[in-house]
């Protein structure tokens, strides 16, 4: 596995290429948002290590029915959520993970699944435009974020912001909603306990591959949960 940039490098070089492109106030947007998030954020709700985590299905873009049993059935489950195909942080973090991760995780006998609240006919193109060759998930009405603690709204200037582009959010992601997961990985073990969780109130700032594969490399340690 070659070792690139890593994702802090790559959403810092995303964030200075907008200073350098945006216009100011559209910038000012976006950067407030993620500030208030980060500010605002209740992390004794968010989910925990510790926590168990209930049976669960979600629909794979690729038409497959996901359940949590099924998915833990071969070994530990790591989760990252995302917001939608066309998020330009999205479009770093999961070919990141492609190839960061992903190998890492098959070598420790892991699964990898992504999941947004993007319906499923509409984040397919996120998973076909990067060649992701692990699982890419609907998680619909944002059941799974809401039952982490993770989920944020738009804030009234982003709302604003963007329905003068006529890109609402819930239009977009086909959910009628302004409601986005903020970016998390969580560690499931096979007994379906949360080993560990990193959730992310801003969006340019995401979990590295590195940290997960420990995460999994400690569960594979631990007496009597074997990965």
């Amino acid at each position: 596995m070659t070792r690139g940039p890593t994702l802090r490098a790559q959403l810092a070089a995303l964030h200075a290429h907008r200073v350098a492109t945006w216009d100011p106030a559209a910038l000012q947007v976006n950067i407030d948002q993620r500030a208030a998030l980060v500010e605002r954020a209740k992390h004794a709700a968010f989910v925990q290590a510790g926590d168990t985590v209930a049976d669960f299905q979600v629909p794979e873009v690729d038409g497959a029915t996901l359940s949590l049993g099924t998915l833990l059935a071969s070994g530990p489950l790591v989760l990252v959520f995302f917001r939608f195909a066309g998020c330009p942080a999205c479009n770093i973090a999961l070919p990141y993970y492609r190839d960061q991760l992903a190998p890492g995780l098959r070598e420790l006998g892991a699964t990898l699944l992504a999941l947004s609240p993007q319906v499923p006919e509409r984040l397919v193109e996120i998973k076909r435009r990067h060649q992701l060759d692990f699982l890419v998930a609907s998680d619909p009405d944002n059941a799974l974020g809401r039952r982490f603690g993770i989920l944020y709204s738009y804030d009234e200037p982003s709302r604003r912001a963007a329905l003068a582009q006529g890109r609402p959010i819930g239009e977009v992601t086909g959910t009628g909603t302004w409601e986005l997961p903020m970016p998390t990985a969580i560690v499931i073990d096979p007994r379906r306990v949360v080993r560990f969780a990193d959730v992310s109130p801003d969006w340019l700032a995401r979990t590295e591959a590195e940290d997960i594969l420990a995460a999994v490399r400690a569960l594979a340690r631990s007496s009597g949960v074997a990965a």
